[in-house]
């Protein structure tokens, strides 16, 4: 089923899209939402034509985007939270928790533009990626450390590992 997205949706595309899905998940999911509506030819040339005229709009959006991923550039975050003596967090670090970190820096950003695509569940060094945009996204380093500083996270040494290609033995009889 073809549709044409209303709004961003995270792991499907972005407004104003013309995208494929299962006809359940259209149907019973994303056009009675307002998300989507489907791709029927009077749609796309409405589509077509609202793309059109938005061709300026969407430079300057497409700039500010740029300018707010240059103002975020050198950030990184210090995430203290409630921990075990092993390193292990009482619940995780979110989404929730580094939109409020960048809220207190000074940078106001909506969480569901925040992927972190791993558990944190421990204490450490993460990273996560800020979507601003269609073709804007910037990487938020953030340090996962206890409230209390009875946990510090050891040191680990990055090490080189050398792979060594042994010729194979084709002949064998």
């Amino acid at each position: 089923m073809e549709i044409i997205l209303k709004e961003d949706i995270l792991s499907l595309g972005f407004k104003n899209d013309i995208v494929n899905v299962k006809a359940g998940y259209g149907r019973n999911f994303l056009i009675p939402k307002g998300m989507a509506v489907i791709a029927s030819p009077s749609a796309k040339k409405m589509q077509a034509e609202d793309t059109r005229q938005r061709a300026h709009k969407f430079a300057k959006i497409l700039n500010d985007a740029q300018a707010e991923a240059d103002a975020l550039a050198g950030v990184s975050l210090v995430i203290a939270t409630k921990v075990s003596s092993t390193g292990t967090i009482f619940g995780s670090v979110g989404s929730i928790q580094i939109a409020e970190a960048l809220a207190a820096k000074g940078f106001e950003v909506d969480r569901k533009k925040l992927v972190v695509k791993e558990n944190v569940k421990e204490v450490g060094n993460y990273k996560a990626i800020l979507r601003l945009h269609k073709e804007v996204s910037i990487e938020i380093p953030f340090a996962v450390v206890s409230e209390d500083g009875s946990y510090v996270a050891p040191v680990v040494e990055e090490t080189v590992v050398e792979v060594v290609e042994t010729p194979a033995e084709d002949a064998q009889a």
